[in-house]
C-alpha cells in the first residue's frame, strides 16, 4: 500500500510515461511519444509549426514526410489544448502532446510509415475534434499497429471489477483484524505477531484503491514520517504503531487501545467503501506504481518498524500489482505487445521473494539476507517496475469525442 506518498509518486510516474510509451510502442511496430508539459522547444528557423486552436486542429501541416522526424505544435487559441497524432481511420494513436497552453510551441518527436494521419484536438472545456487528413507517402509501410486508445467507456468494466476484488479484500481484512485483535487482548504477543502479519498482508493486495480510501489509508496504514513526535506521536495511529509495540516490547495491555482503534477503522473502511469512487486513471499508474513504491520504501526497510517482514510486503504488492493487470488484462492484450513478459517476471519476482521465506515460515529480514540474494531481489523488481511502466500510458483515458 501506499504510505502517504501517492502524489509524490504520481508525478513522479507521470513524467516517465514519454519514454516508457516509447519503448513499448517500438516493440509493437510503431514508434509512440508523448511530449508532457515542461518541454517547451521552439519551432526551428527552417521549420513551420502546425498551428492548433479551438477550431482548427493540424494546420499547416501540408508536406509530411517518412521517417523520424520532430514535429513542431504550436497552440494560437485561448484555451490549453491536448493534441494527438492518430490514424484517422482507426483512431490509434502515433503520438501525443498533453496540455498544449495557449501561445504554446511544443516538440512532437514521431516515425512515420506510410499511410494516413491526422491531428485530433481536445481544447479544453470543448469536445475532440479531428483535423483534415494527410498522407505520408515513399517511406517504410506501417510494420504493425499502433495503440488504440483507451476511453473511459472501457474502463467501466475493469473499474468495476476491481471494485469487487477490493470489497471482498475488505471483508477478508476486517476478519483479519478482529483476529489480530482478539489476540491482542489476550496477551499472546507471538500469536498477534502471527494475526497482524496475516491482516497486514491482506491491506497490502489492495494497493490500488489506497486513493478511493481516503484518510482511512493513513490511519490504517500511515507511518510516523511527518509527525510532530514521529514514532511516538498521539497521531500515530494503525498497523505500523501496532508493529512497533509489538516487535519492540511494549506491554500487551498497551496495545489494546491500538488494537481496538485499528479494528475500528478497518470496519468503517469496509462499510463505507460501497460508495467509494476509484478513478479510472488509477489502475494503469497503480500497475507501475506498487511496485516503485515497493523499490523505493519495503526494499530499503523505510517502512518496517520492527517486524522484518518487508519482503513478505513485497510479495503482496506482486499479488496486489497481479490483481490490477488481471481487471486490465481484456484492454492490455490487444495493446501491449510485453505483456506475457511482464507476466513472467511477476511470476519470477514472487518466486524469488518467497526463497527468502524460512522454512518455519517466517521472512528473512532485509538486513540479514544474503547479499546475493537482496541483490538479486532489487534487480528483480527494478527490471518489474520498468516493464510495468508502459501500463500507465496505454491505460490512461483519452477522449475521443
Amino acid at each position: 500500500m501506499v504510505h502517504e506518498r501517492g502524489e509524490r509518486v504520481l508525478r513522479s510516474v507521470r513524467a516517465r510515461w514519454a519514454g516508457a510509451l516509447v519503448v513499448v510502442l517500438a516493440v509493437g511496430g510503431i514508434l509512440v511519444v508523448v511530449s508532457r508539459p515542461g518541454e517547451w522547444t521552439p519551432p526551428a528557423a527552417a521549420e513551420t509549426a502546425i498551428e492548433v486552436t479551438r477550431s482548427t486542429c493540424g494546420a499547416g501541416w501540408t508536406a509530411p514526410r517518412p521517417g523520424p522526424q520532430t514535429l513542431q505544435v504550436h497552440n494560437s487559441g485561448a484555451a490549453s489544448t491536448e493534441v494527438e497524432l492518430i490514424d484517422p481511420a482507426t483512431g490509434t494513436v502515433f503520438g501525443e502532446i498533453d496540455g498544449l497552453g495557449p501561445g504554446t510551441t511544443r516538440a512532437l518527436p514521431v516515425n512515420l510509415g506510410d499511410g494516413g494521419y491526422a491531428f485530433r484536438c481536445v481544447p479544453d472545456g470543448s469536445s475532440a475534434f479531428v483535423g483534415p487528413t494527410v498522407r505520408v507517402t515513399g517511406g517504410a509501410a506501417r510494420p504493425g499497429p499502433a495503440v488504440v486508445p483507451v476511453t473511459d467507456a472501457d474502463l467501466l468494466g475493469p473499474v468495476r471489477a476491481y471494485h469487487g476484488y477490493v470489497r471482498d479484500g475488505l471483508g477478508r481484512l476486517v476478519a483479519d483484524v478482529t483476529a489480530l485483535k482478539s489476540a491482542v487482548h489476550s496477551g499472546d504477543r507471538a500469536g498477534s505477531e502471527a494475526a497482524w502479519l496475516t491482516a497486514h498482508l491482506t491491506y497490502e493486495r489492495l494497493g490500488a484503491a489506497y486513493n478511493a480510501f481516503g484518510d482511512s489509508d493513513k490511519a490504517i496504514n500511515g507511518v510516523a514520517t511527518g509527525l510532530p513526535g514521529g514514532a511516538a506521536d498521539p497521531g500515530f495511529t494503525g498497523f505500523h504503531r501496532l508493529e512497533k509495540g509489538l516487535w519492540h516490547g511494549e506491554p500487551m495491555p498497551a496495545l489494546t487501545a491500538v488494537a481496538d482503534r485499528l479494528a475500528e477503522d478497518v470496519t468503517a473502511l469496509r462499510d463505507g467503501f460501497g460508495e467509494a469512487q476509484i478513478a479510472q486513471n488509477d489502475l494503469g499508474l497503480r500497475a507501475h506504481e506498487i511496485m516503485e513504491n515497493t523499490l523505493q520504501f519495503e526494499l530499503t526497510g523505510r517502512a518496517d518498524f520492527g517486524s522484518g517482514t518487508s519482503l513478505a510486503t513485497a510479495a503482496a504488492n506482486v499479488d496486489g500489482t497481479k490483481a490490477v493487470l488481471d481487471v486490465l488484462r481484456p484492454l492490455l492484450v490487444t495493446r501491449f505487445p510485453g505483456l506475457s513478459t511482464v507476466d513472467s517476471w511477476l511470476d519470477r519476482t514472487k518466486r524469488t521473494l518467497e526463497s527468502a521465506r524460512r522454512q518455519d515460515g517466517s521472512w528473512t529480514p532485509l538486513p540479514r539476507l544474503d547479499p546475493a540474494l537482496r541483490q538479486r531481489v532489487n534487480g528483480e523488481v527494478g527490471q518489474l517496475t520498468e516493464l510495468l511502466a508502459p501500463v500507465a500510458a496505454i491505460a490512461e483515458p483519452r477522449r475521443i469525442r
